[in-house]
């Protein structure tokens, strides 16, 4: 009998892994890249002066950085790379 359970449980898993994968993973990717647009939004406003752009004044940015240096080198990454028209028909498809 364990084996039947077993099966039914993955068929079970499978079948929500099919549901949700038809009916939320567009939902959820679209979720996932507006969240790392505001994040890179607000990194270029608060540290732009680390790539060039100086918006805020030094005291603010150097008052939220202890909150923000686990995530600087990742951003610096994503807003410096060069990027070829595949990225850019990828960023206009939502």
């Amino acid at each position: 009998m364990p084996s039947l359970r077993s099966w039914f449980s993955r068929v079970r898993r499978w079948i929500q892994g099919f549901l949700y994968g038809m009916l939320f993973y567009d939902v959820e990717r679209a979720f996932r890249r507006q969240h790392a647009d505001l994040e890179d939004l607000f990194m270029l406003i608060v540290f732009g002066d680390l790539i060039g752009l100086p918006i805020l004044p030094p005291y603010y940015s150097l008052r939220l950085l202890p909150y923000i240096v686990p995530v600087i080198n990742r951003w610096k990454r994503r807003t410096l790379r060069e990027r070829d028209l595949t990225d850019l028909a990828a960023d206009l498809d939502g």
